[in-house]
């Protein structure tokens, strides 16, 4: 790694550190223009939002909470190139659909899945599973804020809900007798293990009490068919964060379950979630996760279709609608700094009760002797926090029938998105599998020459390159850190960001995971033929 890129990075990351005391606790603001935190807190007690401004521009400020790296001499590690690939691939998946899940759409072909973690622990979540009952396969991506508690419930959680939700009624009464008689459920779920994935993901028998509640309840709206996709979709966002708020209201006699419960509810996420059943593609979406389709014209042009908009300060129609669900006088103060209430960029999410719930319920709460400081919740309310609940889970849900020419999906948590725009993405997509396409050996034709194999090898490893990404997931994640201001591939850049210690690295980017999936053109041609 060039010592020259490193230093710009360690001593522009000491400069750009500013913290607020709050309480017994120090937080840290980041003034990157290039990576957000998702929440900003500000010192509780008589202090105003002006003196709050003006303590962050300060340059005689205490030490960072969580910056512990002071020597440029740490920072001294140089990765070849084999080893940032190996860093990058390390949280790699990859599989083709009907290797795995007999019941599976015969529009899927394969996916591709990487995550990188810039947060310790990581906060990006991802989840892709078949529903066993009902045609189709779940993709999700889930971006946790103020820790990773309420993404890693959201991703265990939420795809029962959807899948549940769309259960006809008879599957619903088989579902419930079984649960009467104590016999064992229906399967409802298969999932496709990721590297780093909770090894139970089964419901437990808290979270099984509440999604009974849930199709019994949808037992009596006695609707043979189940729920639409759009609107199970929009249900099991909505039922779930409810749930997620009720849990940690209700009485709990187990310590750890209450103790998890208030982590959960305290912290926050945000979810993008495809449903692809046939030529049938539904997308879910609230917060800033993203969703695009890669589509390539009959001329051979490729384009990009956006799915979903994200949900942030920066959308015209989410502004609006907060503007007519709050009143007048709070036309000001909704959207602060870009931000909801001034402290959170995404305008719907999960969790985060503490924008959702009344001071007097937060209040009572807390006061049920949970140690906040060990549990790491922060006990903080807004100012200008009159008319509650300014945030919702409530999902954008977008439908778009499957075309020949639709290619493949992306699915990614804003972390990619800060910093490849749309077109970026496909593109670099479209690169990936140009070169996926030349490089596989046509052995019926032309026997192997291991000496000019070794030669090219030797070559590459002289020039510094590294072996070409067998995943585009992984491709689109050593762009998006890798990349400078010119949109170019900085190996020394990419080094230096692979090696920043967890203290620093957060400030320069975000966790980043990303889902592609790859559909199978001539099934969907064949399906629309047929239609």
């Amino acid at each position: 790694m060039s010592s020259t890129v490193s230093y710009w990075i360690l001593s522009s990351a000491r400069k750009t550190i500013a913290t607020l005391q709050g309480g017994q606790r120090l937080y840290s603001r980041y003034a990157s223009n290039r990576i957000k935190s998702e929440w900003r807190l500000f010192p509780q007690g008589p202090a105003t939002l002006k003196d709050n401004a003006a303590a962050c521009g300060s340059i005689a400020l205490q030490k960072a909470y969580r910056h512990t790296s002071t020597e440029e001499e740490d920072f001294h590690l140089q990765l070849s190139p084999e080893q940032v690939s190996e860093v990058l691939r390390a949280g790699e998946s990859a599989h083709k659909i009907l290797d795995l899940v007999s019941r599976a759409p015969d529009s899927v072909l394969r996916f591709e899945s990487n995550q990188l973690a810039a947060n310790s622990p990581v906060e990006d979540r991802r989840g892709i599973a078949a529903c066993l009952q009902t045609n189709g396969l779940l993709f999700g991506i889930f971006d946790g804020h103020g820790g990773h508690a309420c993404a890693q419930a959201v991703s265990e959680r939420l795809f029962y809900y959807v899948a549940v939700s769309l259960m006809s009624q008879q599957t619903l009464e088989q579902m419930e007798e079984a649960m009467e008689s104590m016999k064992p459920l229906l399967p409802i779920l298969q999932w496709l293990k990721h590297p780093g994935d909770s090894i139970y993901k089964d419901v437990t028998s808290v979270h099984l009490d509440h999604l009974r509640v849930y199709w019994q309840e949808l037992l009596n709206l006695h609707m043979e068919m189940g729920l639409n996709t759009e609107e199970a979709l929009m249900y099991s966002f909505q039922r779930l964060d409810s749930d997620i708020s009720l849990e940690i209201q209700a009485p709990l006699e187990d310590e750890m379950t209450r103790n998890l419960s208030l982590q959960v509810a305290f912290s926050g996420a945000t979810a993008c979630l495809a449903h692809v059943d046939g030529v049938h593609l539904h997308v879910a979406n609230a917060g800033d996760c993203r969703a695009i389709l890669g589509v390539q014209e009959d001329n051979g042009m490729w384009s990009c279709l956006p799915l979903t908009q994200d949900h942030n300060a920066w959308n015209p129609a989410e502004l609006s609608r907060l503007k007519r669900e709050h009143p007048q006088s709070e036309d000001r103060t909704v959207i602060m700094e870009n931000r909801l209430l001034g402290v959170l960029m995404p305008c719907r999410a999960f969790g985060d009760v503490q924008l959702k719930w009344s001071k007097e319920l937060q209040r009572s709460v807390l006061e049920r002797g949970f140690d906040t400081e060990a549990l790491n919740i922060y006990q903080f309310i807004p100012p200008h926090y009159y008319t509650p609940p300014y945030l919702t889970a409530r999902p954008e849900v977008t439908y778009h029938r499957l075309r020949p020419q639709d290619k493949f999906l992306v699915l990614a948590s804003d972390g990619l998105w800060d910093v490849l725009g749309n077109e970026d993405v496909v593109r670099l997509v479209v690169e990936h599998l140009a070169e996926e396409g030349q490089h596989k050996p046509d052995l019926a034709q032309r026997p192997t020459n291991l000496g000019l194999m070794q030669s090219l090898l030797q070559q590459r490893k002289a020039q510094g390159l590294h072996a070409a990404d067998q995943n585009a997931a992984t491709r689109l994640i050593r762009y998006a850190i890798g990349n400078n201001e010119y949109g170019e591939m900085e190996p020394e850049r990419l080094s230096a960001m692979l090696t920043l210690p967890e203290d620093l690295a957060r400030m320069y980017r975000d966790d980043i995971t990303v889902t592609v999936v790859y559909f199978n053109s001539e099934s969907i041609g064949a399906s629309s033929k047929r239609s």
